[in-house]
């Protein structure tokens, strides 16, 4: 009797986890393809998810998760916080900070800021006579959170409050992300999926209103047996229309996280699309180590990364070169 009661709860679980996931695919195929604003969501959050070139979807134990697949949060099993700072081209600067805790009987919860600000510019008229000053940045609020479906199943749900503004102009939008990761133990596979950035402005620049960047992800984790590495596969954009089915799939990272030992690890990505315009494809590799050292890497494109460990905070310290191809 008891055989077939969990064989049953066993076949209900099934069902939920193949809904959830048809309804992850249903959403991102009705949903607009468009590149859209606020093109700066698009960007990796946290020295290692930039490592790994965003191949991140499908990863776990880490409050960054929220910003990639809110269903991870459940990997966390005690408090966790993450802060970073970028430092771009000319005065661009960008950061974010990450927090995320189990919470009984909810499961577990997260939020997380991103920015990114562009700096100072200079004010003229038509006549080139100097007015002033302005500034432009990009803010992103979210929280989320994420529960236990059943030994192998977890999902997530987050909300995202989105703020840009040009001098005096500004804009804003209110979005949802969704996401599930199913852990297949004895293999030591995770596969995650993702649906991003779904939503609407609701004060918009001029009088249009935009698209937002909707990404819907899909990736599989993968640790050999007797091998200290993570093998990420991740793709990106499946939403975006092509001419035929299987192009959705051109969009894709590779990424790998060698456990050197408990405080050192080396992480290695691919991408093969641009993360921003003006680069063609990309290829990472960051340092993650507690000692002082500062790590170096040579490479066509790199991240060197430092962290070090302030009681049970880990602080991420990363730097990225790329060789540009403009087109």
């Amino acid at each position: 009797m008891n055989f077939v009661l969990n064989l049953a709860r066993f076949g209900a679980m099934k069902k939920i986890t193949s809904a959830l996931l048809l309804s992850l695919v249903f959403c991102s195929l009705v949903v607009s393809g468009e590149k859209g604003t606020y093109n700066f969501l698009r960007n990796d959050v946290g020295a290692r998810a930039a490592g790994l070139n965003g191949s991140f979807v499908s990863m776990s134990n880490d409050p960054n998760l929220i910003f990639y697949n809110p269903a991870g949060l459940t990997t966390i099993d005690r408090p966790l916080a993450s802060v970073g700072f970028l430092k771009h081209l000319l005065d661009v600067n960008g950061g974010h900070l990450a927090y995320a805790q189990p919470l009984d009987p909810i499961g577990t919860i997260g939020a997380g800021i991103s920015f990114l600000d562009y700096g100072s510019f200079t004010e003229t008229d038509e006549s080139m006579n100097t007015l002033g000053t302005f500034g432009a940045r990009d803010i992103a609020l979210v929280i989320g959170a994420g529960r236990t479906v059943d030994e192998a199943t977890t999902v997530g749900v987050s909300a995202k409050f989105i703020y840009s503004s040009i001098a005096d102009i500004k804009s804003a939008a209110m979005a949802f992300d969704a996401g599930v990761l199913y852990r297949i133990s004895s293999e030591n596979i995770t596969i995650g999926a993702s649906i991003l950035h779904v939503g609407t402005q609701v004060n918009s620049y001029l009088e249009t209103k935009e698209s937002l960047p909707v990404d819907f992800k899909m990736g599989i984790t993968k640790r050999p047996e007797h091998l200290p590495v993570l093998l990420n596969l991740n793709f990106h954009k499946l939403n975006e229309s092509h001419e035929n089915f299987f192009q959705r799939f051109t969009s894709f990272s590779l990424g790998a996280e060698f456990v050197m030992s408990e405080s050192v690890r080396l992480r290695i990505g691919y991408n093969n699309e641009p993360g921003f315009r003006w680069e063609a494809g990309s290829l990472s590799v960051s340092i993650l180590s507690t000692t002082r050292s500062t790590p170096t890497a040579r490479s066509a494109v790199c991240t060197g990364s430092q962290s070090v460990w302030a009681g049970k905070l880990l602080l991420h310290r990363s730097l990225k070169h790329s060789l540009a191809e403009i087109e």
